[in-house]
């Protein structure tokens, strides 16, 4: 009896320390549980919060792209006005060169017609006939298609004549679209 009874109180310990075993078993397999939901709940924010961020980042890059094209469509209307104005300019410098060269012409004909008619006082009536055809033929150089009178003796008022027949001067460029 004692022996079995030895043997009795053993395998009970064994049994408690099995049921104890068990038990803490049980217990290391639900904290083990309990820790891998735990892990997979903070897996899950994790995985929220990051897909929130990039969310957020791509949400950023278009409005920046937004932004950008807006600015650059701003850009080309500001290029295209600059360039429609610079035309206009170029157009006007166009027109007041072609007027500077029409009025260098004139001053050209006036300042040879006023030498003419001071060296025409001052010589005889011979000289004055030959002065007068090569003055006449040097101005017919220019071809200024005028259809006026150069007689020097007979019309003294050649020159308010020559002047009241000289053709308008014209700008043609658009002033208004230089005020925009």
């Amino acid at each position: 009896m004692g022996c079995c009874s030895g043997n009795s109180s053993g395998s009970i310990s064994q049994i408690g320390v099995q049921n104890q075993s068990s038990g803490s078993e049980e217990e290391l397999r639900q904290l083990m549980d309990q820790r891998k939901r735990r892990r997979m709940q903070s897996n899950r924010e994790s995985a929220r919060r990051s897909r929130m961020r990039k969310q957020q980042h791509l949400d950023g890059l278009m409005a920046q792209v937004g932004q950008l094209r807006e600015n650059k469509s701003q850009m080309i209307s500001r290029i295209n006005l600059t360039n429609h104005l610079f035309l206009n300019v170029e157009a006007e410098n166009s027109v007041l060169r072609a007027q500077i060269l029409e009025l260098t012409h004139r001053l050209d004909s006036l300042n040879r017609i006023l030498s003419h008619i001071n060296n025409n006082d001052n010589d005889n009536d011979n000289d004055k006939d030959e002065e007068q055809h090569i003055f006449l033929q040097n101005f017919d150089d220019y071809d200024y298609n005028y259809d006026f009178d150069f007689d020097f003796d007979r019309n003294p008022s050649f020159l308010n004549s020559f002047l009241s027949q000289q053709p308008p001067i014209v700008a043609s460029a658009d002033h208004h679209v230089l005020h925009c």
